[in-house]
């Protein structure tokens, strides 16, 4: 990964925006401070689509085909537990 002074990367944003596609994230940093990350449209596809929502995930778990009761205990709470 590149790194870019923000002042750099705004004075020559198309060749930050070019490096990001060609050669991955590049970094931007405020008073030595990394601050931010371009990235190209096709790396945050990546990141972006792999995330099923959770429902999803259960849904292909090893452990969807068990029964799991998911009722909420509506016992009162004992006294030494209160709070």
């Amino acid at each position: 990964m590149h790194t870019w002074q923000l002042q750099d990367a705004k004075n020559r944003f198309s060749e930050v925006v070019q490096e990001a596609i060609a050669h991955g994230p590049q970094i931007i940093t405020r008073r030595g401070v990394e601050t931010a990350v371009l990235i190209s449209i096709a790396d945050y596809q990546k990141l972006t689509l792999q995330r099923g929502s959770i429902v999803d995930y259960f849904r292909e778990s090893p452990l969807a085909e068990y029964e799991i009761d998911l009722t909420r205990d509506r016992s009162p709470i004992p006294a030494e537990l209160e709070l």
